[in-house]
């Protein structure tokens, strides 16, 4: 069964998608691009960055929970700023935030101007996904949605690979100012083609004007998506299976490697790509399986967090000082399917909301992977500084949070399968009665 057929017919009034379409959107997930590229570079320059700054783990791990926080607290506010002002402003403006953010961390002279140039980074990535997400909606046809959205998220993992392949050689060959500098460039020329060629919406498919209606507006939004268990499911289900990859890419993946199993840097950096070379494939497989069998959603959702606490448990407590090369191999390459896995909480939020809520329901979603990265960012750090490096420690902190997303999801899903099968039942009724 293709995507189109699994996904029903067109709707009226629905976008065209096309040619055109997939050239505004290109451009639009370009600006994500260099954004996952700026926000995963810190992770292939964590020993150069306590180095340069002089800090230890806690202090470390501080750049990257900073940059997530602002990031995560971010979401709701951007969804409602899409809906609002459109894609093309919130994304200009995410542009500006983020490059400057790179650019101030290429300078910074102390570990202070560093963080704030973090958070402003984080800022301005934190503008990106969301309204990366909605120019797919106002430009493709409904039934394209959840490939889109993956499309977006394959992207995303081209900038990591970009920053472990490209930005990790630029550090050690040109020096730290010069490749945070020299990368921030990027941010200027996806700018400039945001400002000349990418619209909100074709021709034909204004949406309708939102009135200004306030704090109680958004308190409603806020509200009404969260009341839908589809949504705080998906939110749960992108808490759960996101951050372990996303730890390990950010920032703790490098040391961990060198310090804790004895590798080179060069040999460390090639696992990472493998980590990310391994998401983009799996993110392919897992968008074909999950249009052919919608019921396939949480079966792949929980089988990753399993595969994932299962390698973890098999490294991290291994009986000799290093775990051997095919069982760090394996890990890189379980790690790879989280960021997919992570891309189906959409799927459960995406149906459980009207159009006019999407935005807002996509923020909420989007906060939990960042939340659970966040946490389990200080938690390493902490746990290192207090156990004199002991990474078996410092890492079992993954488990912690994996249980407790896991309690949740089990304890929703079927509020929201039921709900979700009574708004297809709705829909098929009220597509009986549109005339052909």
């Amino acid at each position: 069964m293709s995507t189109a057929t699994s996904a029903g017919p067109a709707l009226p009034g629905d976008p065209p998608g096309g040619r055109r379409a997939m050239a505004v959107w290109g451009i639009g997930v370009s600006v994500y691009f260099v954004a996952v590229i700026f926000r995963t570079s810190l992770g292939v320059a964590g020993l150069d960055a306590a180095d340069r700054f002089h800090v230890n783990a806690s202090a470390l791990s501080t750049f990257s929970i900073l940059q997530l926080l602002v990031y995560a607290g971010m979401q709701i506010p951007v969804g409602l700023l899409v809906d609002r002002l459109g894609t093309k402003r919130v994304l200009g403006i995410g542009v500006v935030l983020f490059t400057a953010g790179q650019l101030g961390f290429a300078f910074s002279p102390s570990y202070g101007m560093a963080l704030a140039s973090r958070a402003l980074l984080g800022c301005g990535d934190a503008m990106t996904f969301i309204s990366v997400l909605r120019l797919g909606t106002r430009w493709f046809p409904a039934r394209r949605g959840p490939m889109v959205a993956q499309l977006a998220g394959l992207v995303g993992m081209a900038g990591n690979l970009v920053s472990t392949l490209v930005l990790a050689r630029l550090l050690h060959g040109v020096g730290w100012t010069a490749a945070f500098a020299g990368s921030a460039l990027a941010g200027v020329v996806v700018f400039v083609l945001l400002l000349l060629f990418l619209k909100d919406h074709p021709e034909g498919h204004e949406p309708e004007p939102m009135p200004h209606q306030g704090a109680a507006y958004v308190r409603r939004q806020i509200a009404l998506s969260w009341r839908e268990p589809g949504t705080r499911l998906g939110l749960w289900v992108h808490f759960t299976t996101q951050f372990p990859a996303m730890v390990f890419l950010l920032l703790w993946g490098m040391p961990f490697l060198v310090e804790a199993q004895g590798l080179s840097q060069a040999t460390a950096g090639t696992l990472l790509t493998l980590v990310v070379l391994s998401n983009m494939t799996v993110g392919l497989v897992y968008g074909q399986i999950i249009a052919r069998h919608h019921a396939a959603r949480l079966p792949l959702a929980l089988g990753t967090v399993g595969a994932t606490s299962l390698l973890w448990a098999a490294t991290l407590a291994y009986p000799a000082d290093h775990a051997p090369m095919w069982l760090l191999v394996v890990l890189c390459t379980v790690l790879g399917a989280c960021g997919p896995a992570s891309m189906i909480g959409f799927d459960f939020a995406r149906p459980a909301n009207p159009p006019e809520r999407q935005g807002t329901a996509s923020g909420i979603t989007n906060m939990g992977g960042f939340v659970a990265s966040m946490t389990t960012l200080f938690a390493v750090g902490v746990l290192l500084d207090a156990t004199g490096d002991d990474y078996g420690v410092a890492f079992s902190s993954v488990f912690v949070l994996q249980a407790l997303g896991i309690t949740q999801i089990l304890r929703l899903r079927k509020r929201a399968a039921r709900r979700e099968r009574e708004r297809l039942v709705a829909s098929r009724v009220e597509t009986v009665h549109v005339p052909v």
